[in-house]
């Protein structure tokens, strides 16, 4: 295989489509310094793989794009081609059949390479796969450049053995082998990393299996406990209705009863009248005497019967007023467990509202400065934390207390509905002392509906209360992400800044930098450091400055003289140590708003300044002749 022509385009110093012809196996190129011969061996090396610039003569990849002249404008893409010969089939494998074979490789300024064989894409590896075993390659020994003869005469035994290696063919060998190996090992580091995950995933497995298995059984014993309570009341309403009905029973047998007797007693007595009425021509006094005695006798056994009724009722009311006073006391002891729990709630609420202004005051200090905003953030993040768990608790109260408030209005209207029914019933007795006892009792009720009516209603201004403090939380933690962000990107803008005065500082770049690195001046400040312009004239002093804002600030230049003879470059040096003689810093001149540790009257004194046009113009008459 015999390299015939090589194709150059953009390549360094080959702006323009060139083909060189290589007719023999000896060709020679001749010509004078700076022709462009390195280039081409550069470009042959290029092609074949190489990705130093620094083996290409070049400090990036991207300098062996033409970067232009004074006449030509710089291109965008370097193009290599080789076309090697291969009709004696040295070049084995899929292109042993082709008498020809081009390699190509084109590179952007956006850094994007690309290789071609025979003008399909291929990768680097399929180009420096072709070359091993032939000698060839980007830093084989076919190449033989300044210093490779040294190389090979003081190289190591282990260098020695890659160029035998190469030169003996079997250097492709050892690299497939090496190939190979990678893939073995990465595929037992795979292997390891499933076996690993495996296992992790099986004791996750094992986890969650329990966890369902418990949860399966607190669904079931739910279950159970809903169905066994559902029952339980059930059983305790059909209880009470069964007592009910009864009771009623009984009440209407009672009526039933007594309308029987009083029937009968009526019966009686029109009896008696008739019969009176029958007998009055010949017994009247008889009758009469016999009349008042039954009269007396059914007056007597109605009162006695009435008397022992009104007793049994008196009893049976006095029973349900004993249970009423009860009930009334329970109701006043829970009316004032919850007032009591109504005023600690208050009180934590109140101890609550200092604890948010020293919160949002904390926010304000953290507002102002910027630096300990983090800080700040944390420790307000845990006095939140802190102050949700105290939420929780009053929150869990005022439900039991709603819960509990509930109870006491079915209890009153209960209550209320045994007061009217036996008012009802007392309405058709004869009046009695405990009459007053019941309106008594009704009255304090009214009142414990209106002290409950109250609680609730502070309940409800509580609750509103915590709802706002709510909506409060929200917006500064709204107010807080926000300031998270402009933090964020304050310190984006800062980095980026201080990488922009990195790079317009041009610090130890090149050749000049490395001879700054000889003289130990890459660590001396540079002008721009130094000096301190007033707000709003910085653009002004940096345009008057202009390169000599990247100056070097030295203590003399005695010691310098002789090696910056040495400098292959532009360096900008200044003294600290001149003292020019003392000049007045008029304000009208760029010098004024200009501090600095030295004196920069050569630099700006002469510079006047103005704010507008005319007035710049009306100071020409000042301007010295230079």
């Amino acid at each position: 295989m015999r390299l015939s022509k090589i194709k150059l385009a953009g390549f360094k110093t080959f702006v323009d489509p060139t083909t060189i012809p290589f007719p023999s196996n000896l060709v020679c190129i001749v010509g004078p310094n700076g022709c462009g011969k390195s280039n081409v061996i550069d470009a042959v090396r290029w092609v074949m793989g190489e990705s130093s610039a620094k083996h290409l003569r070049g400090d990036s990849m991207s300098d062996v794009i033409f970067n232009g002249s004074s006449t030509r404008k710089p291109v965008g893409q370097a193009s290599i081609e080789l076309v090697f010969d291969n009709s004696d089939g040295r070049l084995g494998g899929e292109y042993a059949s082709y008498s020809e074979v081009a390699i190509k490789r084109t590179v952007t300024r956006e850094g994007t390479s690309s290789y071609f064989l025979n003008g399909v894409r291929c990768r680097r590896r399929d180009i420096t796969g072709i070359f091993l075993g032939t000698g060839l390659g980007p830093r084989s020994y076919a190449v033989i450049e300044q210093g490779t003869i040294s190389r090979f005469i003081e190289a190591k035994p282990e260098e020695m053995r890659v160029f035998l290696e190469e030169a003996a063919g079997i250097s492709k060998y050892k690299e497939r082998r090496r190939e190979t190996e990678n893939r073995i090992r990465h595929t037992r580091e795979n292997l390891d990393r499933l076996n690993d995950l495996r296992e992790e995933l099986g004791k996750q497995l094992a986890r969650l299996k329990r966890q369902s298995q418990t949860a399966a059984r607190y669904k079931s014993l739910k279950q159970e406990e809903r169905l066994i309570r559902g029952q339980l009341y059930a059983l305790r309403w059909q209880r009470l209705d069964r007592q009910c009905g009864e009771q009623e029973s009984r009440n209407r047998e009672l009526e039933t009863a007594l309308e029987a007797l009083i029937s009968r007693q009526r019966s009686n007595e029109a009896e008696v009248e008739k019969q009176r009425q029958l007998h009055s021509e010949g017994l009247d006094v008889f009758n009469r005497i016999q009349s008042r005695f039954y009269s007396v006798g059914a007056d007597i056994a109605r009162l006695e019967q009435a008397i022992q009724h009104t007793r049994e009722r008196r009893q049976q009311q006095q029973q349900d007023l004993a249970k009423l006073e009860q009930a009334w006391q329970e109701a006043n002891t829970h009316r004032e467990s919850d007032q009591q729990t109504i005023e600690r709630l208050q009180t934590e609420l109140q101890q609550q509202e200092p604890e948010l202004a020293r919160t949002q005051e904390a926010e304000k200090q953290s507002t102002a400065a910027l630096a300990a905003a983090e800080q700040a953030m944390q420790e307000w993040q845990q006095q939140w934390d802190e102050f949700n768990q105290r939420y929780a608790e009053p929150a869990q109260t005022a439900q039991v207390e709603r819960t509990r408030l509930h109870s006491l209005e079915q209890q009153s209207s209960q209550l209320e509905n045994r007061i009217t029914r036996l008012t009802e019933e007392r309405g058709s007795l004869t009046p009695d002392p405990g009459e007053t006892d019941i309106i008594r009792l009704q009255q304090e009720l009214e009142q414990s509906e209106k002290l409950a009516g109250t609680l609730q209603q502070s309940q409800a201004n509580l609750i509103e209360q915590i709802n706002r403090q709510r909506e409060q939380n929200h917006e500064l933690s709204s107010e807080l992400d926000g300031l998270r962000s402009r933090l964020q990107t304050l310190r984006g803008r800062q980095a980026s800044l201080e990488a922009l005065q990195q790079a317009a500082l041009n610090k130890n770049r090149g050749k000049t930098g490395q001879w700054l690195a000889q003289n130990r001046l890459q660590d001396a400040s540079r002008l721009a450091e130094q000096i301190q312009a007033e707000k709003g004239w910085e653009y002004a002093v940096e345009t008057v400055l202009g390169h000599a804002l990247e100056a070097i600030c030295i203590e003399g230049l005695g010691e310098l003289a002789d090696t910056l003879q040495k400098l292959d470059g532009s360096l900008a040096l200044f003294d600290t140590t001149a003292r020019p003689e003392p000049e007045s810093a008029d304000d009208d001149t760029l010098l004024a708003k200009v501090k600095a540790p030295w004196s920069l009257a050569p630099l700006l004194g002469s510079v006047r300044i103005a704010d507008n046009l005319p007035q710049a113009l009306s100071l020409r008459g000042k301007l010295a002749a230079h």
